[in-house]
């Protein structure tokens, strides 16, 4: 009976994943034949965008690139770039694969990805390309290299991505005992609304020693250091899915993670495996972790706000717009140390040193 308590607890924590699912496939082909580009084509057009005065309600992730444009994702109109003076908007009519983002990283060339459910779109300043990956998962291409790209995977999948600058690898995910055995509790024959796979990564995290550190649906979090894979699979980062895994100036790991019920950080030593007790009133259910430039830990809660760590004490801030409650998604810090949140209703937030201001062009 525990066990399938915790399945269904599992069920639960990803129902707003299923509302969100879409095929593998579109990974494949991520777009109709005639518009599928991939990310050497040269002729893809000049991806002009629309400038508009302000982002939608539905801004998710915060980025800078190098260059020190700011990019904000969006789940429902693409991507927008402000320059500083200019906000333009970018959809798929600019050669986006998906107006739905779900991450955004740079390579050290300065091009700027963007994953999205159906697949990975490539902005070399000028135009978007699609990344196209391989057509089947191979084993031998799980390799750590210190210039590759790693993407999550779509739902359902248990796959994730290494992109290598010239190809995109896609890499299924390894079966665990414990994987396999919440597949035999929750057969799709009676959950078929369930989905998802136990194996899908949420986040992943590269370390300062070059590891790789993966937060799982339910089966826990992974670290892979080229040769092989370990596992951190307290009961905490099974009961929901670890949504972010952060490094912090001292080598401790903390993560955070997204449920049914409210959970508190835990953080893991240097010493892989040796789990401290979580620090009594530190950070509640969240979906995003970052440290500051003072060491302090800050969280995005979604409609309980951010909550800030120093240590000793934890301070929340709610976000709100009049009587409008701000779900916080992300939370992200810039090059210049200044803190920023992604929100499913509000825009874009500001940290002015005091509260969050919302981020108006």
């Amino acid at each position: 009976m525990a066990l399938l308590t915790r399945g269904l607890r599992a069920l639960t924590a990803l129902s707003l994943l299923a509302a969100f699912s879409v095929s593998a496939a579109g990974w494949d082909n991520p777009a109709k034949p005639e518009q599928k580009t991939s990310s050497n084509d040269k002729k893809a057009p000049t991806a002009k965008g629309e400038i508009v005065s302000e982002t939608g309600k539905s801004v998710m992730y915060v980025f800078q690139s190098k260059n020190g444009d700011y990019w904000f994702g969006s789940n429902d109109r693409g991507v927008y770039r402000y320059n500083g003076k200019t906000l333009v908007n970018f959809t798929t009519k600019d050669g986006l694969v998906s107006d739905r983002i779900r991450g955004i990283q740079e390579d050290t060339a300065g091009a700027v990805y963007f994953t999205t459910y159906e697949g990975i779109s490539r902005f070399d300043g000028k135009s978007f390309t699609t990344l196209v990956a391989s057509e089947r998962a191979d084993a031998t291409e799980w390799k750590l290299q210190p210039g590759d790209l790693w993407f999550v995977g779509p739902p359902d999948a248990g796959v994730v991505f290494r992109y290598t600058g010239k190809s995109l690898h896609r890499l299924e995910f390894p079966k665990t005992k414990l994987g396999d055995e919440h597949l035999e509790r929750m057969p799709r024959s009676k959950f078929p609304n369930a989905i998802y796979s136990p194996y899908d990564v949420y986040c992943i995290l590269k370390d300062s020693k070059g590891n790789l550190w993966f937060g799982s649906t339910c089966v826990g979090v992974c670290r892979y250091d080229g040769k092989s894979f370990d596992w951190l699979t307290d009961k905490t980062l099974t009961e929901a899915p670890v949504r972010s895994i952060l490094e912090n100036k001292k080598g401790n790991y903390w993560f955070t993670y997204s449920g049914n019920r409210p959970l508190d950080g835990l953080k893991a030593v240097n010493d892989f495996g040796k789990l401290q007790a979580r620090a009594e009133g530190t950070i509640v259910e969240g979906t995003s972790i970052i440290e500051d430039d003072n060491g302090t830990l800050w969280t995005a809660a979604l409609s309980a706000g951010v909550f800030k760590y120093d240590g000793k004490q934890k301070v929340g801030y709610p976000i709100k717009e009049g009587n409008t409650t701000i779900e916080v998604f992300a939370i992200y810090k810039d090059n210049r140390g200044d803190l920023w949140l992604g929100t499913h209703n509000g825009g874009a937030y500001k940290f002015n040193g005091k509260t969050f201001e919302k981020f108006r062009p």
